[in-house]
């Protein structure tokens, strides 16, 4: 037997011992407890959970509970310039310049303040029609070809506010415009000033084109293209990208945020091609899947969330 090995065994004793006088349980060092078993673990604590202490509500904290829960469902206040644009007349920073002109009345009277708040009750009117704060519609079409982008037209031509009249009571109207013979996505929005952010250069909103031409483009027009060393009419082209998409050097891809008219085909024009297809395949992030060529749908709040921090 070594030397030391039962001075060793009686400390250990000892320690036992004394740890048993102060009140821990038999055979227990200090600070060592109970191990959980799995039940036990998974009525504490989640992983995520397990470092953070957990205390009860202060009295703050309950207050601010009930306030918050009261407020809710308080009535909620609009600025003037907001409830004109949601009612879809315009944008705000418009709506403004309506209420600095003496345009806009509240109660029959004429409102010049900026910071006014639209109480319940009130009654808004503009140019004597009285205004309702409509709930803001944002809905998608893939529109096909032969319908011009207005609201109505006095030849009697067909437009795309025909394929979605009956989508909902709201008036809405088009995001930006697609020529009769362009095919692709249209965004209609009731929510004026969101719309002209979508429609303005500044707000960059992505555009991707499928294009097909009534022949190959040469290796020569698509590098100048590419390095974007020509200019139209109206000024340079502001393009974003642009890609063979077959074999036989008709059919393109290309990515640009211009919003002016005709750009694609007007870029393509100037080389001395002709468009025959032009299809808009992506809008603002949102793309063509799952619905059909003439068909609409309501955006989903999770495509809706994306769209405006895109644009931000």
């Amino acid at each position: 037997m070594k030397p030391g090995r039962n001075n060793s065994r009686n400390n250990k004793r000892n320690s036992f011992k004394k740890n048993e006088d102060k009140g821990f349980p038999k055979g227990k060092k200090k600070g060592v407890f109970k191990k959980e078993n799995s039940e036990e673990k998974a009525t504490k604590f989640t992983r995520r959970q397990r470092n953070t202490p957990v205390t009860a509500p202060t009295y703050s904290e309950k207050v601010f509970k009930k306030e918050k829960t009261a407020k809710s469902d308080a009535p909620a206040l609009f600025r003037l310039n907001r409830f004109i644009a949601n009612a879809g007349v315009c944008s705000r920073r418009e709506a403004d310049q309506l209420i600095a002109n003496g345009e806009i009345k509240v109660n029959g009277e004429v409102k010049q303040e900026m910071g006014y708040k639209v109480q319940p009750g009130d009654k808004v009117s503009y140019k004597g029609k009285l205004l309702r704060r409509e709930k803001l519609v944002y809905l998608l079409l893939n529109k096909p070809k032969g319908f011009i982008t207005t609201m109505e037209d006095t030849h009697g031509r067909k437009t795309v506010m025909d394929l979605v009249s009956k989508a909902c009571e709201e008036r809405i109207y088009p995001v930006g415009r697609l020529d009769r013979d362009t095919t692709g996505l249209l965004l209609f929005t009731n929510d004026g000033e969101f719309a002209k952010k979508l429609a303005h250069p500044s707000g960059k909103t992505q555009k991707i084109y499928h294009v097909e031409l009534n022949r190959a483009i040469s290796e020569e027009d698509f590098d100048t293209i590419v390095h974007k060393k020509f200019e139209l009419e109206d000024g340079p082209v502001d393009l974003d990208g642009i890609n063979i998409l077959h074999n036989d050097r008709k059919k393109l891809g290309v990515e640009l945020h211009s919003g002016r008219n005709r750009i694609v085909r007007r870029m393509f024009e100037h080389f001395g091609y002709e468009v025959v297809k032009l299809d808009r395949t992506v809008f603002a992030g949102l793309t063509k899947i799952d619905l059909p060529r003439g068909k609409w749908r309501f955006l989903s709040e999770k495509e809706l969330i994306k769209l405006k921090h895109f644009q931000k």
